[in-house]
């Protein structure tokens, strides 16, 4: 197996409001460095799984929408607790959807799996990943 991964970072307010959470409860900002691997099973005639720049964009246009917001005020996470985990799983939503939609280049079709991780702090991450 094959993957490339990019990185980006997104930053955020938004409240954890369950007592497992402690202080976390209270609105607070996170800044998260985001990885995004894409799989695939072989190469193209070039030698390349995935091309690096298209899947840097595409994963800029899907944090796009949340970098600088409250995540309690979007309408997507109405109802939700924002965790890391749900944040993983929204961002790898996004991402497979411009994997369907072919905004990966010719490289789109052999994408099999993809990986999202959120590094929370230097001593702390959580991903989500599935096959597409």
């Amino acid at each position: 197996m094959f993957a490339i991964e990019v990185r980006d970072h997104v930053m955020i307010a938004h409240s954890l409001p369950r007592p497992v959470f402690g202080p976390a409860q209270a609105l607070h900002g996170a800044t998260f460095v985001v990885d995004a691997a894409f799989f695939t099973r072989d190469l193209d005639d070039d030698g390349l799984a995935v091309d690096i720049g298209l899947a840097t964009s595409v994963l800029a246009e899907v944090l796009k929408p949340l970098n600088y917001q409250n995540l309690d005020d979007l309408e997507i996470f109405r109802g939700r607790v924002t965790t890391t985990e749900v944040l993983a799983k929204h961002i790898f939503d996004g991402l497979a959807d411009a994997v369907r939609a072919k905004r990966l280049g010719s490289g789109s079709e052999r994408i099999c799996k993809l990986r999202v991780t959120l590094h929370e702090s230097h001593v702390a991450r959580g991903w989500y990943e599935a096959d597409l």
